[in-house]
């Protein structure tokens, strides 16, 4: 990692890279929540703005890239700068009926606090999707102030958020957790109501706005190109999902292109197998209908 650093450096001249021993400044490490090395944080007006744990020389160069080709947000648009993440945030906290912020994923929970909350929901049986606040320095610190909870892992149900930990073990010791939270749903009854979501519907790494791998990215392309409304879902996000939706399409990666329920393919079977015009058709007949 310390050569990719200094290939970036070399690249991005503009950017300044600084290296530092955890060990030998805690005060930063704490404040940093620095669990694990190496880790990287992005600064820009002397604000951090991302984060990366472990050693990803892919993600680095993506988000060194990102940062930098970034134009400065000046004083007058952070108004709509910030409009645009609450868009987000509400768009986040309504992705499943049950939505749970926390750090690390329900499979590898990073935090004791988090491995709590999950285990609790488990137990009853909670049906919830989680999203890793580690992954999006951003979110991580703009949905404490949007729902005015500086901690996490933050549960929020329906939208409404419900609370932290202590929150959680009190609804659990008076009983009312369980009518509070949803019981968890087939999967196949949850994927089946996903696909039938919107007559076209593209299941990606990412999202319309920012997509996360080159594939997710050429299909959007070419569905942009047919002027056909589609709603995306973030593979990403909810890992149950990601999974399951092979085993139920039996097609093994993403992304996955459904219309009006009926799995398309892939970006290659757009691209090759129907081609721009014909999926263009295919779209237009299927939404008129």
């Amino acid at each position: 990692m310390n050569e990719v650093m200094a290939a970036l450096a070399k690249e991005h001249t503009q950017v300044t890279f600084v290296k530092l021993e955890a060990e030998a400044v805690p005060e930063v490490s704490e404040k940093y929540e620095i669990s694990s090395v190496p880790t990287f944080l992005f600064f820009k007006n002397s604000q951090k703005v991302d984060r990366l744990d472990g050693a990803h020389a892919p993600e680095l160069t993506k988000k060194v890239q990102r940062h930098a080709s970034s134009s400065s947000v000046s004083a007058g648009s952070n108004d709509s700068v910030k409009e645009d993440l609450n868009v987000r945030l509400k768009r986040l906290i309504n992705a499943a009926p049950c939505m749970l912020f926390m750090k690390g994923s329900p499979k590898e929970p990073r935090c004791g606090f988090s491995k709590q909350m999950v285990e609790i929901l488990n137990k009853h049986g909670i049906s919830f999707s989680s999203f890793d606040i580690f992954s999006d320095e951003e979110v991580r610190q703009g949905l404490k102030t949007y729902s005015n909870w500086p901690t996490y892992p933050q549960l929020y149900v329906a939208g409404e958020l419900i609370g932290g930990l202590d929150i959680v073990k009190e609804l659990e010791a008076s009983g009312e957790l369980d009518t509070v939270c949803p019981k968890a749903q087939k999967l196949e009854d949850r994927l089946k109501i996903l696909i039938n979501k919107a007559p076209v519907m593209l299941f990606m790494k990412g999202s319309k706005q920012m997509a996360k791998c080159g594939f997710s990215k050429q299909i959007i392309e070419i569905i942009n190109s047919t002027g056909v409304d589609y709603e995306t879902f973030d593979i990403l996000e909810d890992e149950e999902v990601r999974q399951g939706l092979k085993t139920y399409s039996n097609w093994p990666t993403y992304p996955q292109l459904y219309v009006k329920g009926e799995l398309v393919g892939g970006v290659d079977i757009v691209k090759v197998g129907m081609g721009e015009s014909c999926l263009r058709c295919k779209l237009t007949i299927c939404l008129k209908l």
